[in-house]
């Protein structure tokens, strides 16, 4: 029998969570007490705000509901392995969904780990090969959940940065936000030494080190991180313009594109509308990307990625047996030629922007 009453709450709390009712006989059989403590114990979890819902009959159960605030979870250590670990091979890619808010909740998660379980993340995941992966760079999970925690508290983070380059500095920054755009992942912080804003490719990031400095956050000058990252991609010379049509309104192909990426525009009330953005991925990423989205849509610019659209078409359609592919995703009215400004070669490799 559970005499500690704290310890048969979490005991409790932690079987109500899983998504089933529970018959008030199993429940007191659980925790060893009387169906009377049970239901004194399921009163205590209600004033403490957790929805328990009750159902009548000659064996009344338990269950708990969704109510409007989430009350914390209580995990086992089997569950907080699981969960762990999912979000340490997630984080450890630019995975388009897995943002920020996932990297905090996965920051927060590895703080009140016990040591013991700790261990048999880092175990597991070192143990495991995942048969397919991101075409991002790699990226520690112990890096963003360092730089995570740091934007959270409002903390100075010190690490090492790889230049595109290859040159090798110090940073002091007061981080700001992180972002993703699908392949990478990027901090946007406020760099000390430069006295000015500055974009970092997370990947060629090390040695991050939380200083335990706090800090008053400052007013970032275009008010949000992504726009900050367009803008800084718009000032690289390694980045080009593209210019896309889609056949969707404005708002749902919004909804659909990253948001780093800019805002669609569309005459008023139209059907129609324009993307027009400055990247660094590779025409080839980003020709994936396009026609994965799920909406109709034409390449008017830059020439290489009509072309790459061009081909990937081609190939999808010969994939599916056609004889004529060449209207499956056919983009129209290509350039001419290449610019020099618009002419990616190869994957981005840019850093910092401005240049630091």
């Amino acid at each position: 029998m559970t005499t500690d009453t704290p310890a048969r709450l979490l005991t409790l709390l932690s079987l109500l969570q899983t998504p089933r009712e529970w018959p008030g006989g199993e429940l007191a059989d659980r925790l060893g007490v009387s169906r009377r403590t049970v239901r004194r114990d399921i009163d205590r979890l209600r004033e403490l705000g957790y929805p328990v819902q009750a159902s009548m009959g000659a064996d009344g159960g338990y269950r708990l509901v969704a109510g409007k605030a989430m009350p914390p979870l209580v995990l086992d250590d089997e569950e907080a392995v699981a969960i762990a670990v999912g979000l340490r091979a997630g984080a450890g890619h630019a995975l388009e969904g897995v943002d920020e808010a996932s990297v905090r909740a996965l920051a927060k998660l590895e703080q009140v780990l016990p040591a013991r379980l700790r261990h048999r993340v880092a175990t597991l995941q070192a143990a495991t090969t995942p048969l397919t992966s991101g075409d991002g760079a790699s990226i520690a999970p112990e890096t963003l959940t360092v730089m995570a925690s740091t934007v959270a508290g409002r903390e100075r983070l010190r690490f090492a940065y790889r230049a595109g380059d290859g040159a090798e500095t110090r940073r002091v920054t007061e981080p700001y936000r992180l972002v993703s755009t699908g392949r990478r992942w990027y901090l946007v912080a406020y760099d000390l030494d430069r006295d000015d804003w500055r974009t970092f490719r997370v990947d060629r990031v090390s040695e991050p080190f939380a200083t335990g400095a706090r800090f008053a956050p400052r007013e970032l000058p275009t008010g949000s991180a992504a726009e900050y990252l367009r803008r800084s991609m718009q000032r690289r010379g390694d980045s080009y313009g593209i210019v896309v049509e889609f056949d969707a309104p404005a708002e749902a192909v919004a909804a659909r594109v990253p948001q780093w990426m800019g805002v669609p525009e569309a005459p008023a009330g139209g059907s129609s509308c324009v993307l027009r953005a400055t990247v660094s991925e590779s025409v080839e990423w980003l020709a994936v990307r396009l026609a994965t989205l799920g909406v109709e849509f034409r390449v008017r610019e830059p020439a290489e990625l009509v072309e790459c659209v061009r081909e990937l078409g081609a190939r999808l359609g010969r994939a599916g047996g056609r004889e004529d592919p060449a209207h499956v995703l056919r983009p129209t009215d290509a350039p001419a030629a290449p610019t020099a400004s618009t002419a990616p070669t190869a994957a981005s490799t840019a850093s910092t922007a401005p240049t630091a």
